[in-house]
């Protein structure tokens, strides 16, 4: 449980400027994994791993950027966040810019903007897949956003709220783009089908 950062470097938080892997705390290649760290409010890019990797009860004091960026390329791949949580995320905790299932679970996430996003408009498009376990929300706006005109989905079991977002919110569906164009909401909730999981058995925590 030490604290990183990078304060007074590149990587140190630039609000919403978007910065790079360059700018990280830490870089997972392709099978890596990390376990009981505190990352600091001086830092942009927070986690990024090249591949398949597994984040054990890591806690961001505040995510400025993105907490997690996920590159993995292979449509079999998978990464795991297990424990821990965030705080202050203006934007995104999970960036999934790869292709493959991220599984969260047992996570705690407050004043956020989505815990999770499939990317909508990185240059290369994939079939992107979320699954979420056991986890608390506490003041964001939405759980996880997929794209499902490329296939993504999300599914959803034990997911708890505190006020925001609602039992709807908790998963919403755009359309995906090429780079360049912003990716248009269709809406939230389990009416749609990419959205696995029945808004009644959202709870609260």
């Amino acid at each position: 449980m030490v604290k990183f950062d990078r304060a007074g470097s590149s990587g140190d938080c630039q609000e919403q400027k978007e910065t790079g892997e360059a700018d990280a705390v830490f870089i997972l290649e392709s099978g890596a994994s990390i376990s009981n760290v505190i990352i600091g409010k001086a830092q942009a890019e927070g986690i990024h791993c090249r591949g398949p990797c597994t984040v054990t009860n890591v806690w961001w004091e505040d995510v400025c950027e993105d907490a997690i960026t996920i590159k993995q390329t292979g449509s079999g791949d998978v990464s795991t966040i297990n424990g821990g949580g965030a705080f202050h995320a203006e934007d995104k905790v999970v960036q999934h810019n790869g292709a493959g299932l991220v599984k969260i679970s047992n996570f705690f996430a407050s004043d956020f903007g989505k815990l999770y996003r499939a990317c909508g408009n990185c240059a290369t498009h994939y079939e992107r897949h979320v699954q979420l376990s056991n986890v608390c929300l506490n003041s964001g706006k939405e759980g996880v956003g997929i794209n499902s005109n490329w296939g993504d989905t999300a599914s959803l079991s034990g997911v708890k709220i505190s006020g925001k977002p609602s039992a709807a919110n908790v998963c919403c569906t755009y359309t995906g783009v090429n780079k360049g164009s912003e990716p248009p909401k269709i809406g939230c909730g389990d009416g749609y089908s990419a959205c696995q999981y029945s808004e009644s058995s959202v709870g609260s925590c």
